[in-house]
């Protein structure tokens, strides 16, 4: 049966001989645009470590509204509270690109967490950083000017991408950055008339990233540090395949 490599980073970061043992336990799923793998209060019954595409951490309010407080990608999971036993989320957790993912027993993934204090720590490191985005996601979506928010969310769903093209809707853009749509309209045409970014259709395409990171504000790099800091490297790095899995389902 055909091979495929892994990608997550937090699989990569594990000893070859840990990962080996992980191995038979990880199936490879399709995660399609929308697909939701968390809910406030729904039991979790599975992890995920993401492979391709990025996921949105989302909070809705009574008023019927959302804004997004974290994205996952590569570098990271889906469900990595399981590690100490809490099978809840806070968050709706659902993806806003067509992802894929190794799916694991939420069960097993606690038997081995315990069981093993070299992934246990990787994992608690891997929810320090991510607590780390959603606390400078807030101080951002506070403090500063709208135009370098979205600067910041594209370079973020670009690290977590394999391309330059993003399958983004202003109406999406709008409702993550709790912003009216039209407000999203203006900002992308100026973006595109200053050649940063190209626009059509739901499809948005990274023409000038060094623009892009000229512009955003300190919240995107002080978020890569930490992950640099605690993981050993940021979202959107390259990784070298450690370890095959099967890819059939």
């Amino acid at each position: 049966m055909p091979l495929a490599p892994v990608r997550n980073h937090l699989l990569l970061a594990l000893p070859p001989a840990t990962l080996t043992r992980l191995t038979p336990a990880l199936h490879p799923v399709s995660v399609r645009v929308k697909t939701t793998l968390a809910s406030p209060g729904v039991p979790l019954n599975a992890v995920y470590f993401i492979e391709s595409g990025w996921i949105s951490m989302v909070v809705h309010t009574v008023e019927d509204g959302q804004a997004e407080v974290g994205l996952v990608g590569r570098e990271g999971m889906v469900g990595a509270c399981m590690i100490g036993g809490v099978n809840t989320y806070f968050t709706e957790t659902y993806a806003q690109a067509d992802a894929t993912a190794l799916r694991m027993d939420g069960r097993a993934f606690h038997r081995e967490a315990e069981a093993d204090s070299g992934l246990r720590g990787l994992i608690f490191r891997y929810n320090e950083a991510m607590y780390a985005q959603s606390m400078q996601t807030a101080a951002c979506n506070g403090r500063h000017h709208l135009k370098q928010r979205i600067a910041r969310w594209i370079l973020m769903a670009h690290d977590r991408s394999d391309g330059d093209v993003l399958p983004l809707t202003q109406e999406f853009l709008s409702f993550m950055l709790c912003v009216r749509r039209s407000s999203v309209s203006e900002l992308a045409a100026e973006l595109q008339r200053d050649g940063l970014i190209r626009y059509s259709r739901g499809r948005l395409s990274i023409t000038n990233r060094a623009g892009l990171e000229a512009i955003t504000c300190e919240c995107y790099r002080a978020v890569q540090r930490r992950f640099v800091e605690l993981l050993g490297r940021a979202p959107g790095e390259g990784s070298q395949v450690a370890h095959n899995i099967n890819s059939a389902n």
